[in-house]
């Protein structure tokens, strides 16, 4: 059964919505990090057609919780661990906002979840971020250290690129999981969702 995740005290929301914006500004300064060791990509479209041709393969989201509460999930997907977290226990003056962390125990955490869905290391493992730009295909390389052997990063993460211009010039409505009619919900599965919580079981 599919539930929305949800957050309880409506401050916390505001909060950690407004910490999840850096990080997604720095994405777009940073110098593009699409590369991975294996050199496997795959566009969203791309992704979804091996999920339906090879039932093993594995779609891994990255992203941030409250970042995927207000922007959707891709249905189908099996593992939900961040590369980065929003700290809202500090606030960045020079920034003016909350600043993202990387998530210390994620090699830990995606280890236990993909040993639990008894992925095999030559399965196909697909990995996605929100562009494709700066979070999944270092995960990916992640994985593959693990010695998973078909591990790809989703060149245009869930919410693709941006419009060139237009009115609605900057908005993220080029190809991506959301943009290419493929499945998605904000609704997320309640046994895949990430949580502080189910992380630690994991470890």
């Amino acid at each position: 059964m599919r539930r929305s995740f949800l957050i309880p005290a409506a401050a916390s929301i505001l909060a950690v919505v407004l910490a999840v914006t850096p990080v997604l500004a720095e994405e777009e300064k940073a110098a593009s990090y699409r590369e991975t060791e294996l050199g496997l990509y795959v566009s969203a479209a791309e992704a979804h057609t091996l999920m339906q041709d090879n039932q093993r393969a594995v779609l891994i989201d990255v992203r941030d919780p409250v970042e995927i509460k207000f922007t959707g999930f891709a249905e189908g997907t099996d593992i939900h661990v961040p590369w980065v977290l929003a700290d809202i226990s500090h606030f960045d003056e020079e920034s003016g906002s909350w600043p993202m962390v990387k998530n210390t125990d994620f090699d830990a955490q995606i280890k236990a979840k993909l040993v639990a869905l008894g992925v095999a290391k030559d399965d196909p493992v697909i990995v996605m971020c929100r562009s494709g730009s700066t979070r999944s295909a270092p995960a990916a390389d992640v994985i593959h250290r693990m010695g998973y052997s078909e591990v790809y990063s989703v060149t245009d993460g869930f919410e693709g690129g941006k419009l060139k211009d237009g009115d609605s010039e900057g908005v993220r409505a080029v190809n991506g999981w959301r943009n290419s009619g493929l499945p998605w919900s904000y609704s997320i599965d309640a046994d895949v969702a990430w949580t502080p919580e189910n992380a630690e079981q994991a470890e």
